[in-house]
């Protein structure tokens, strides 16, 4: 942890009795997200409050006078208030101006990256189990903080709420009970119309959870082969025992470069064959600045050797965000392969210090920039996923 983490873990309310200290709070590094959201701007329709700033605060405020709120512990209070401070900076750089009014496009996912990074870095939350797990909670929940108010009205909610829910299996303290608590202060904390059906949405969708049993853990399922039939879209009952026709695993590594890799699979399936773009880069004498299709190319087509011949293997490369991990699921669950993605982190400064000793060193500002985009796997991807500290 640092500096950074130890001032605002301090600034934080240590009971919801305890009045804000927002003078504390924004004498942090977090102030400067703090500036750039009183300089942003919303849709009054939507927000009567005016800034982005000023409905934050709202927000807190909100949240530690809920009933749900003053239930959880001490650990999880601050999880909750961490994850409303850090709810909208994504309306920072999404913030635009359109046929007349402010809009934010795509702010949760963009404030879950920004969250990601300050957390990761600023505050060294990264590298061990406890930090990855508290990082990735407040993540998780600022990407979905929206998602309680309208999931109900959209397509499949059952699906959708059992998706979410699943990064449970590996985030214990991510819920949906404790999303929607997010998502109710953020319904009140704001100066709107249509606030109590707002909250209604909110309560219904904890309703649906609750009938679904995925409110406070994730959706049981009879198998783990019908999870990732149900999950991946396939019209089946959850208590259906389906028939594993899969002939062995695919193991999809994560992580950014310096993360350790390499040695996990020595240390963990040395006997598997590995398909790894950096060693396909050095055979084709190809380098990472350089275009990456033929690598690509070539890493898939070995991938296709190995699962038309039934033999497991690890895919090794960074494989930061979804889109790239689902075409690489698909494929090899086409081949009739199980699936499962192991993501991989380690602390910062060590991460950096072993990119330094790699063949081929990767700039920290390249590093940087590949963590401003990463998405760690959620848990619904692949048969399994699971999240290690190396």
């Amino acid at each position: 942890m640092t500096a950074e983490w130890n001032a605002l873990l301090a600034a934080l309310p240590v009971s919801p009795e305890e009045p804000i200290r927002w003078e504390a709070i924004t004498a942090t590094g977090y102030g400067t997200f703090a500036r750039k959201m009183a300089e942003t701007q919303q849709n009054p329709s939507w927000h009567g409050e005016g800034d982005v700033w000023s409905h934050t605060r709202m927000v807190c405020e909100q949240l530690v006078q809920l009933p749900e709120y003053h239930a959880e512990s001490s650990r999880h209070q601050q999880l909750l208030f961490l994850a409303a401070l850090l709810h909208d900076i994504g309306k920072i750089p999404c913030t635009v101006m359109d046929d007349g009014n402010w809009t934010s496009p795509y702010h949760a996912v963009t404030g879950a990256r920004m969250a990601r990074r300050y957390l990761w870095v600023d505050c060294g939350l990264c590298g061990t189990p406890e930090a990855q797990q508290l990082r990735e909670t407040i993540c998780w929940l600022v990407r979905y903080h929206m998602i309680p108010t309208r999931v109900l009205e959209g397509d499949d909610p059952e699906l959708r709420l059992s998706k979410m829910a699943s990064n449970g299996l590996f985030l214990p303290d991510f819920t949906l009970q404790r999303l929607c608590a997010l998502a109710k202060a953020d319904t009140l904390g704001r100066l709107a119309d249509d606030t109590a059906q707002g909250v209604e949405k909110v309560e219904l969708c904890a309703l649906a959870a609750e009938e679904l049993d995925c409110l406070r853990s994730p959706r049981p399922f009879a198998t783990l082969h019908t999870a990732r039939a149900y999950l991946s879209g396939r019209n089946i009952w959850p208590e259906q025992a389906l028939f594993d026709n899969t002939w062995g695993e695919v193991i999809l590594l994560c992580g950014l470069p310096g993360t350790g890799k390499d040695t996990w699979i020595s240390q963990n399936c040395p006997q598997m064959p590995m398909v790894s773009l950096d060693e396909l880069r050095h055979e084709m004498h190809i380098s990472p600045t350089e275009p990456q299709g033929p690598v690509v190319q070539a890493g898939q087509e070995r991938c296709r050797e190995y699962l038309r011949a039934h033999q497991p293997f690890v895919y090794n490369a960074t494989n930061l965000t979804f889109s790239i991990r689902a075409g690489l699921v698909k494929l090899f669950e086409s081949y009739g392969a199980s699936v499962r993605i192991v993501y991989l982190e380690t602390p910062w400064q060590e991460q950096l210090r072993r990119n330094q000793s790699r063949t081929a060193v990767v700039s920290e500002a390249a590093i940087g920039r590949m963590l401003d985009k990463l998405s760690p796997p959620e848990g619904y991807e692949a048969r399994q996923v699971e999240y290690l500290c190396v």
